[in-house]
């Protein structure tokens, strides 16, 4: 049989495409298994060389979740462009069927990574109106999680950064995402901006608060201080806001980068917000009211871990 658990020095390189073909395994002192996989955006495989990977469930259910996600992306080119051709005589349509096969990939990538997802209040989603999530932010699979659960057209807010990743550029922009530059205030503003032209066209919007990834690993009710611009696209447009809690993901990946673990997830939603039925002075702070929400759904978890 052979023995799995061991990355070995790649069995042949092609630096050209940045691709490398990794050796899985070993009988005989010859490769029985060979995958190839994007080696820029994985070089951390490469630096575990030669290093004895304990748990072996977790480097396959990695190495399986990553072929899948190279395999969605390469092969849904060609549905892009199937997509593109519909949206010029439905583009409601195309829009829908774009989201339902983003939504499946994800819900793939939670089931091959072990995600053990718990939903706690989707009804309180509105499904015949845009409206702006907000959520704590810990882990990649926030996204990943709460993408999967959108009733309607959504595009969510990322840093500029993954628009530099071509074949997740081209999905991402299918599904109205955008990508604001933290540092430069004139296109952050131009972002939300196209943002709340969005909503006011109907499509929902999604954004992290705390403006970055939260690492404080002390406290899992724990919150950086939510943004108030990031409000503005609901100010401007009088949509609700869907408040969003998820406690778990950074155990998921982040916590054993770069290998995948399984994990209990919950994500919650909150009861919408709809900011004219607050007081004048609860809307000046309409980020500390809703950082305030989320931190409460995020305490009744502890108890449910």
């Amino acid at each position: 049989m052979a023995r799995l658990g061991w990355l070995r020095q790649p069995y042949y390189t092609l630096n050209q495409m940045h691709l490398e073909i990794l050796i899985l395994g070993q009988q005989n002192k010859k490769p029985v298994l060979c995958v190839i996989v994007l080696k820029k955006n994985i070089s951390a495989f490469w630096r575990l060389k030669s290093t004895n990977i304990t748990n072996e469930v977790s480097f396959m259910r990695t190495i399986i979740t990553v072929i899948f996600v190279f395999l969605f992306l390469v092969i849904g080119l060609p549905v892009l462009g199937i997509e593109w051709i519909i949206s010029k005589f439905n583009k409601k349509a195309a829009d829908l069927s774009t989201l339902r096969i983003v939504q499946w990939g994800f819900k793939v990538v939670l089931f091959l990574s072990g995600t053990k997802l718990t939903v706690i209040g989707k009804e309180n989603i509105p499904t015949d109106e845009p409206v702006l999530y907000i959520g704590n932010h810990r882990s990649i699979f926030d996204i990943v999680a709460s993408y999967a659960q959108c009733p309607g057209l959504t595009g969510y807010i990322s840093k500029n950064t993954i628009e530099k990743v071509p074949i997740l550029r081209l999905f991402m922009k299918r599904i109205y995402c955008l990508f604001i530059d933290r540092d430069d205030m004139k296109q952050s503003m131009k972002v939300i901006l196209t943002a709340i032209d969005y909503v006011k066209h109907g499509v929902s919007i999604g954004i992290y608060p705390e403006g970055t990834r939260n690492k404080d690993k002390s406290d899992s009710a724990s919150v950086l201080p939510f943004k108030e611009g990031s409000f503005k696209i609901a100010q401007k447009t009088g949509c609700k806001i869907v408040p969003m809690a998820v406690t778990g993901t950074a155990e998921v990946f982040e916590d054993h980068f770069p290998w995948l673990h399984s994990q209990h997830v919950i994500l919650q939603y909150g009861e919408p917000i709809d900011m004219k039925s607050l007081d004048k002075e609860t809307q000046k702070k309409i980020g500390t009211y809703c950082q305030e929400r989320v931190v409460e759904m995020l305490e009744t978890h502890k108890a449910m871990l």
